[in-house]
């Protein structure tokens, strides 16, 4: 397993919200990918994607800008597990030229080999549904149910992209919350802008191979749900 990281400069061309970012970035991801018939053929297929992606940061101070302005040069990073798609991603992404709000002006591309994982950050809203009650929250947190839930879900990542596993112990040995107030990542259907609330979190994974293997295909994929909406990136 390996992880492919993107690098992406974008050039602004008109202003929008930090809130807004997430599903500009993402939709201008999934039009590159309708461009190649394999990749808009797995993109409609019910199953997760291999990749995941950052907000947007101030390409030199890497960190979220205070504004999104038209003329200024932002960065954003995409990760995924599949070479294939690593390697035509960049011409993907610089030759979608007409939309609106950026361009991609240069990408730059590493790979990133298994290492040992002391701790994980989310560094965008990571997204776990409630059945019947929405999404995860401090409101009607459960910490044990948001536990088994991230670890369930990365199992079900990890074999479908991989083989099965049998885990002896979830992943996770600290969880710890980041955010005191709600965060939430946003989509547009319909010109009607929708609120997907998640949570920013510390994580403290176990030692053993299984727990580890699961932590690193967190930062490639992302943890929780809606990672190609912009939830869960993970450094």
């Amino acid at each position: 397993m390996q992880i492919f990281e993107l690098k992406c400069k974008a050039y602004i061309k008109k202003d929008f919200s930090f809130f807004e970012s997430f599903w500009i970035v993402s939709k201008f991801i999934s039009f590159s990918l309708a461009k190649e018939t394999q990749f808009l053929q797995e993109h409609n297929k019910n199953r997760f994607k291999t990749y995941s992606f950052s907000s947007f940061v101030e390409c030199e101070k890497n960190k979220p800008p205070k504004e999104i302005k038209e003329g200024t040069l932002l960065c954003f990073k995409i990760r995924t597990i599949d070479k294939k798609l690593a390697f035509l991603l960049p011409k993907l992404l610089e030759q979608n030229t007409n939309n609106q709000f950026f361009s991609v002006v240069t990408t730059s591309l590493k790979t990133i080999k298994p290492f040992y994982i002391t701790e994980l950050y989310t560094l965008t809203p990571t997204v776990i549904s409630i059945e019947n009650e929405g999404f995860w929250s401090l409101k009607n947190g459960d910490i044990i149910f948001l536990q088994k839930r991230l670890h369930e879900n990365l199992v079900k990542k990890y074999e479908q992209f991989y083989s099965d596993i049998t885990p002896t112990q979830n992943f996770i040995q600290l969880l710890e919350l980041k955010n005191k107030t709600p965060q939430f990542l946003s989509i547009k259907k319909q010109n009607q802008t929708i609120k997907l609330l998640g949570n920013k979190f510390r994580i403290v994974p176990h030692e053993d191979e299984i727990s580890q293997k699961l932590a690193f295909l967190a930062l490639g994929v992302g943890l929780g749900e809606k990672n190609t909406l912009g939830g869960g990136f993970v450094v």
